[in-house]
């Protein structure tokens, strides 16, 4: 599943990132494989989702999520 499939409250770990133009940011910004990741808030339309990863609340846009494969575990 990728990060923009996790509902808000639930936690993921990160397994990848698929290669894109924006992969050496998201990468840089902490979305690193191992990493713990939750959803925190997702506005009306979805974009963009509100995600807490390693104390940080970063914004991120539906298409940046899209390119984490995360696993879905337990809260």
């Amino acid at each position: 599943m990728t990060l923009n499939e996790l509902q808000p409250g639930n936690r993921g770990k990160i397994i990848s990132i698929r290669e894109d133009s924006l992969t050496l940011k998201l990468l840089e910004m902490g979305f690193i494989p191992g990493e713990i990741v939750g959803i925190e808030h997702r506005t009306w339309d979805s974009d963009p989702i509100a995600v807490r990863i390693s104390g940080y609340l970063i914004g991120l846009r539906r298409e940046e999520a899209a390119l984490i494969e995360v696993e879905s575990i337990s809260a």
